[in-house]
């Protein structure tokens, strides 16, 4: 029996994440202490006791959902042995720490580099992203191909009937009136800063493929199945092309999920975030699957 160890990706926060790690064991408390330092502000007086809207802020969002998850893993020492990991977009980093291809401060230092070049993109480049539900793949690649006011793109492919488009506001408004067009189609906007995993986060990415190219990545303990491929990479060289792609490519986790269960998983375990995210679209894929949370 194989278990694929999957880590959750903005949305998946909550007020109070990681008080209870801090509050009872030493290595978690140490572990966030030292996370303090390396961002250069407490960010874990907001992770505890922080209201909504503090959390949202990506440059919060994003670091705070890293440690929360590896900071599980840590706690699990040498019970931990992953067949194979995947993480949903910010997710990638923390099984990326999870499979020892990159250390916890290496990777909380990128994630938080993410975080503001992902901000700063927003700011220069507006944008929106918005929920299909309820049509192909294909039919919602194809609107968007339609789309003559800008930009828009296929970015999260959730699950099967569940595919998030990102881009330009009046591109994306009118990928949603295409969609909800087709027979089944419904399109709910998402409360978001900006167009992520698409062109428009190209600014970003070019700042955060510098810091990906001076941080150093091992040979991972396992594969780790990449959101811009869906394949199982182990070679540190492939990882690191395809995550400096990441943020402006697709997050394929339909796929990820398929080709997990393909090569043998039985079981998917949720780490960090409210752990329900992940376990949700595990079973859109295939309701067989045995699902869990740390």
């Amino acid at each position: 029996m194989k278990k694929a160890f999957v880590f959750p990706g903005q949305g998946a926060q909550f007020t109070g994440m990681g008080k209870d790690m801090y509050d009872s064991n030493s290595l978690a408390r140490e572990l966030f202490e030292e996370a303090n330092e390396i961002l250069g502000f407490r960010i874990t007086d907001i992770m505890f006791e922080g209201t909504t809207e503090d959390l949202v802020q990506t440059k919060v969002t994003q670091p705070a959902l890293f440690l929360h998850s590896t900071i599980k893993i840590s706690l699990m020492g040498p019970s931990f042995i992953p067949d194979m990991v995947a993480g949903h977009s910010l997710g990638e980093f923390s099984a990326l720490v999870a499979a020892k291809c990159i250390s916890f401060q290496d990777g909380l230092q990128l994630v938080y580099k993410r975080a503001l070049a992902m901000q700063k993109s927003c700011e220069e480049n507006p944008g929106t992203m918005a929920a299909i539900i309820g049509l192909a793949d294909d039919a919602v690649e194809l609107a968007c191909s339609q789309v003559s006011s800008g930009i828009v793109v296929p970015a999260n492919y959730n699950c099967p009937g569940q595919l998030v488009i990102s881009g330009s506001l009046e591109a994306v408004n009118e990928a949603m009136l295409k969609c909800k067009e087709l027979e089944g189609g419904k399109a709910i906007p998402l409360s978001v800063g900006g167009a992520f995993h698409s062109p428009l986060m190209s600014s970003a990415a070019a700042l955060l493929a510098q810091a990906i190219s001076d941080t150093r990545f091992n040979t991972p303990v396992c594969p780790i199945y990449q959101n811009v491929t869906a394949q199982p990479e182990t070679d540190a060289d492939r990882i690191k092309i395809n995550l400096n792609n990441q943020l402006t490519a697709p997050v394929r986790w339909t796929q990820i999920m398929q080709n997990m269960i393909s090569d043998g998983v039985s079981s998917f375990i949720e780490v960090g975030g409210n752990g329900k995210v992940l376990q949700g679209l595990v079973k859109k894929v295939n309701r067989q699957m045995e699902t869990s949370a740390i």
